[in-house]
């Protein structure tokens, strides 16, 4: 693909927490996305090691961005999907999660985070049942968009020309469709308190026995409702967004003569406190699970045992470090325990001031 300078400059902060997905679309011409996807299967590595043909990607992508933008929704966009791949970036590279994962799997949480909302109807799962929606009635009822989203996805991938998983084996595909929709299906807000309270009972285990599959899809959906955890002027803006498309569903919803959704009614929503209940009873307990999470990655991984007693091997370590970038982490010193501390602290930090 042929980008020009001021296109590649937009992810040159790409590693940072704080990196500015909003800003960083105005300089891409509002395709961000593709920027940012190509950018990062690039550096891991991913378009080499899976045969990825670049004109396929490209096709790929621009479905991605046309998908996405369909419905001109103000928050569930292509550029949301943008954010929450480089947020799921920063987990896998500066959190050093990627050494606990394979090449494949690095592959299917990066392509998770970009196709998590895509063709997302700006609704939530709530409007879909109570309008009894077209999806609401394929999916009974049941994680509605979710499903939607990856149904729609891999629709998409039958046509060659747009299939970036062509030279998978039978068995890398079903492996990578199985993770993927698993890490999708967990982003439904209404498996939040479950997934925690199942990772919180796994994590408190002396002994470290998360499968991988429900770490992933903890990491994806902490990053898909990160905004709050980002700089000041961040949150703020995706906030605005957020709440200016539930009140275009709660418009529709008066219009239909339905009950409003919570955070829906524009003229009584309480916004300040709409957002310190979010950050206060779901973002913050998330963010703390994902730290433990991390923590115990870490030790998993860098544990000083003897042999038979749970070491690593040289084989383990060449397949859980996907390419020398990720191993140049452990080299330089900034090993995950460190990192993950640092990230801690970031989250902590941000959080607090955007309560303030």
């Amino acid at each position: 693909m042929l980008f020009t300078d001021q296109a590649v400059q937009c992810t040159e902060n790409i590693d940072c927490w704080s990196f500015d997905v909003l800003s960083a679309n105005r300089v891409a011409n509002g395709q961000i996305l593709r920027h940012v996807t190509t950018d990062l299967l690039n550096r891991y590595g991913l378009i080499h090691k899976f045969k990825i043909q670049t004109a396929v990607l490209e096709n790929f992508m621009i479905q991605m961005e046309s998908g996405y933008n369909t419905y001109k929704n103000p928050y569930h966009n292509s550029i949301h999907a943008a954010d929450v791949t480089q947020t799921t970036h920063y987990m896998l590279f500066q959190a050093g999660l990627a050494n606990w994962l394979t090449d494949m799997e690095v592959f299917a949480m990066l392509f998770a985070a970009v196709i998590h909302d895509y063709k997302h109807t700006g609704t939530t799962n709530n409007y879909h049942v109570m309008s009894r929606s077209d999806i609401a009635l394929i999916y009974n009822d049941r994680s509605v968009l979710e499903n939607h989203h990856l149904s729609e996805t891999f629709r998409l991938l039958k046509d060659q020309n747009l299939n970036i998983l062509q030279n998978l084996s039978r068995d890398e595909y079903r492996d990578f469709r199985s993770l993927v929709i698993e890490m999708v299906l967990g982003t439904d807000m209404t498996s939040h308190f479950n997934h925690l309270k199942i990772m919180k009972k796994l994590l408190a285990h002396q002994e470290f026995s998360v499968d991988k599959a429900k770490g992933m899809a903890l990491v994806l959906h902490c990053c898909d409702i990160s905004h709050p955890s980002k700089e000041w002027r961040v949150h703020y803006h995706w906030t605005k967004l957020l709440l200016e498309e539930f009140f275009q569903q709660g418009d529709k919803e008066k219009e239909l003569g339905l009950p409003f959704s919570p955070l829906c009614d524009r003229n009584t929503t309480p916004v300040a406190e709409s957002q310190i209940g979010f950050i206060n009873f779901i973002v913050s307990p998330s963010m703390e699970v994902l730290g433990t999470f991390l923590d115990k990655v870490q030790l998993a991984l860098t544990r000083d045992i003897g042999p038979g007693e749970g070491s690593l091997s040289a084989e383990h370590e060449e397949k859980t470090a996907p390419n020398p970038r990720i191993r140049s982490i452990q080299a330089s010193g900034k090993g995950i325990k460190s990192v993950s501390f640092d990230l801690g602290m970031i989250l902590e930090s941000t959080i607090k001031q955007n309560l303030l």
